[in-house]
């Protein structure tokens, strides 16, 4: 189930006359004396070189050379900046970091493109080569890596591995700072190097059903488990209680007692398809697939940067007009979680961080003195994006491609404006897929606010593979966004999270205000999601929406079905308001409900909720009602079968004609 869409953009070229300026690098790059003419095409080539013009014939070879050219030749635009990729694997030894120097100016863009017919690839990668059978018995095979290599993910011939993991081998017992366990099986794991492994602990539904933390373990002695922290206190040791003991920085519990499963021990290396990494003595083991021949074709890649590009301006200084088109950005990492910090999630790839960081973050004023907390509420910490940009306007990724990355895909974090994403593909991305702002300025004003974005026709699907807790589109604070045409298909959470801050709601609590308004999900089409987690939706919102219908957020003509965990195929939770569901079609709902709105512990009489319209929808069962909550339901239609969705609501839902390719999309690497 993959796809590429070989669409090109052709522009202006030409060269600019303009002094080079150069820009900090990490190796010294000559700069040409002068550029010529209004507008400039690039060529760039993995085997080309910098001393090259670039020119098609003469191609150069780094981006951060295109980097120093474009800027050479930006501020005079007359016509667009083309920078052409030629086909091949650009190995990053560094981000591409982007800043308003490198923005398109006087109307017009900077474009990094594919070459036509070309698919490069942005790798964070190296390879990694010279490999042994280790363990002839266990076809155990082991191969040297670089000193000091740090890394959560490898790739064998373009598919991801799995780090080895397996269940816990004893029983445990928590204590308040780990656990006894019933013999000290795991004091005696060692790797080949003699080292001590440091095993990761996963917790599936550790902080509720809908979560997936991650805790490494801190040390053991003999039968005891000290746990690192701050990761144990964050996700163990949440304040507690409200009336109702539902807990301060979320309505979920603190972590279950047990870990589901533990990870990164060379005795958890079993099955065909795992590997590790032994830090001792910097060497990769790996039991091979079938049909993997590691001693002579296998390409085995590691991922080493934690960011392939990167685009940061400033509320006063924003980046802006540039366009990424035909890209395949892959192979990035992100090593937060192998830290003491490890994933302390608390929903959508969110996370408590920081020493004390369960007490304080993001709690607000509503523990009581003298604890009390950090503002905004909610504020947690998000995972990052492999590619990332803030406080930009005006950002365009067009037919490009997220895959095999370690992180959040893309993110459009605060201050993004204006953006589009289009025609791309988004999979095997260990966490969320696509991020369009955050949670941490839910009062943003003018530049910092995430305004007037377009996400439309992507095919998202099989993400994410290891931060299972993730969605494939998460939008935090935004306003004036429009979702449409787009495919989201087999996620193990929700498909679609929109909306932030609602959860003081629970408790009788105003939700936390903010500046989201205007958001519209249309025409979506979305199935076989909530694989593996529960609690959660097709279309989940949380907070407030808007300031009234007109202006909230509005659900109109997306096709929901199969559903596997449970939930609500569209899910009006904590705090929302002023949402209007118009014209949707819903079936195939499993275990789930098909709304949020029966929930019986959600306070009806406290002015909370809003009104909520739902109109004109086709599903199995009706939503349930509930007096006081301002809930319109006129002229829904109960069906018994699917064909009876008019074909209108079924045909124009997901990719558009032009984007059906994309489902047959397969990766260049």
């Amino acid at each position: 189930m993959t796809y590429f869409l070989r669409k090109k953009l052709f522009w202006i070229s030409g060269a600019l006359v303009i002094a080079l300026v150069l820009i900090g690098t990490s190796s010294t790059i000559a700069a040409p004396a002068t550029l010529k003419a209004a507008s400039l095409t690039l060529y760039v080539s993995p085997s080309g070189n910098d001393a090259n013009p670039g020119t098609q014939s003469a191609p150069i070879q780094t981006l951060q050379h295109a980097q120093l050219l474009v800027r050479a030749a930006n501020q005079q635009m007359s016509g667009d900046i083309q920078v052409n990729l030629e086909n091949g694997l650009y190995r990053l030894t560094q981000p591409l970091a982007l800043t308003p120097a490198d923005s398109g100016m006087n109307g017009h863009n900077v474009i990094w493109s594919a070459a036509p017919n070309a698919r490069p690839v942005l790798s964070g990668a190296i390879q990694i080569t010279g490999w042994s059978q280790f363990n002839a018995a266990k076809n155990i095979w082991v191969a040297q890596a670089p000193s000091g290599l740090q890394t959560r993910q490898l790739y064998v011939n373009g598919t991801r591995a799995v780090r080895a993991s397996g269940s816990v081998p004893v029983t445990l017992t928590q204590t308040a700072t780990g656990y006894t366990a019933s013999a000290a099986t795991l004091a005696g794991w060692k790797n080949p190097s003699g080292a001590t492994p440091t095993l990761e602990f996963v917790y599936a539904g550790g902080t509720g059903p809908w979560a997936e933390p991650r805790c490494p373990v801190g040390s053991i002695s003999g039968t005891t488990i000290t746990m690192a922290n701050p990761c144990w206190n964050n996700s163990a040791n949440r304040l507690c209680c409200f009336p109702n003991h539902h807990w301060y920085n979320l309505v979920g519990h603190a972590l279950v007692e047990l870990p589901s499963s533990v990870e990164n021990a060379f005795q958890l290396l079993t099955s065909p398809g795992e590997w590790f990494l032994d830090q001792g003595n910097s060497k990769i083991y790996y039991i091979p697939r079938t049909g993997e021949n590691l001693a002579t074709t296998a390409n085995v890649e590691v991922p080493v940067l934690q960011s392939l590009v990167t685009g940061n301006g400033t509320a006063t200084s924003p980046i802006h007009n540039i366009v990424f088109n035909g890209i395949q950005f892959s192979y990035a990492t992100w090593l937060g979680p192998n830290t003491n910090e490890g994933f302390s999630e608390i929903q959508a790839n969110y996370q408590v961080t920081g020493p004390n960081g369960a007490q304080v973050q993001g709690l607000c004023n509503i523990p009581p003195p003298p604890t009390h907390g950090t503002c905004p509420y909610g504020a947690w910490t998000q995972i990052p994006g492999n590619v990332s940009f803030t406080y930009d306007q005006n950002i365009q990724f067009t037919n490009d491609a997220f895959v095999h990355l370690g992180a959040a895909g893309l993110a459009l974090s605060d201050g993004s404006q204006n953006d589009l994403v289009k025609g791309s593909v988004f999979t095997d991305i260990s966490g969320n897929g696509l991020e369009l702002g955050n949670d941490d300025m839910p009062l943003a004003t003018g530049s910092s606010q995430t305004l007037s974005n377009t996400i439309a026709d992507n095919y998202i699907f099989h993400l994410p593979v290891e931060y299972h807790g993730g969605i494939g589109l998460d939008i935090g604070y935004a306003a004036n966004t429009l979702v449409t045409h787009n495919q989201i298909d087999h996620t193990p959470y929700s498909a679609v999270s929109v909306g932030w801050g609602g959860w003081p709601d629970k408790e009788q609590k105003p939700a936390q205000p903010n500046f989201s308004h205007d958001n519209t999900l249309s025409n979506n089409l979305i199935f076989d999601h909530m694989e593996l987690l529960n609690d959660g939706a097709g279309i989940y919102t949380n907070g407030i929406t808007g300031p009234s219908l007109a202006h909230g957020e509005h659900l109109i003509g997306n096709v929901i079905h199969d559903q596997i965990g449970k939930g609500h195929m569209v899910y009006t939770d904590n705090g929302c308001t002023n949402e209007s569901i118009l014209g949707n079609a819903l079936y195939n709902h499993g275990p789930a409900n098909v709304w949020g709105g029966t929930h019986v512990d959600y306070t009806a009489n406290n002015g909370n909720y809003d009104a909520t319209d739902i109109e004109n929808n086709y599903w199995e069962n009706p939503p349930g009602t509930k007096s006081g909550k301002g809930l319109i339901i006129a002229n829904n239609h109960t069906i018994t079968n699917p064909s009876q969705i008019p074909a209108s609501i079924v045909h124009n839902a997901g990719l558009e004609a032009a984007y059906q390719g994309l489902l047959n999309w397969t990766p260049a690497a």
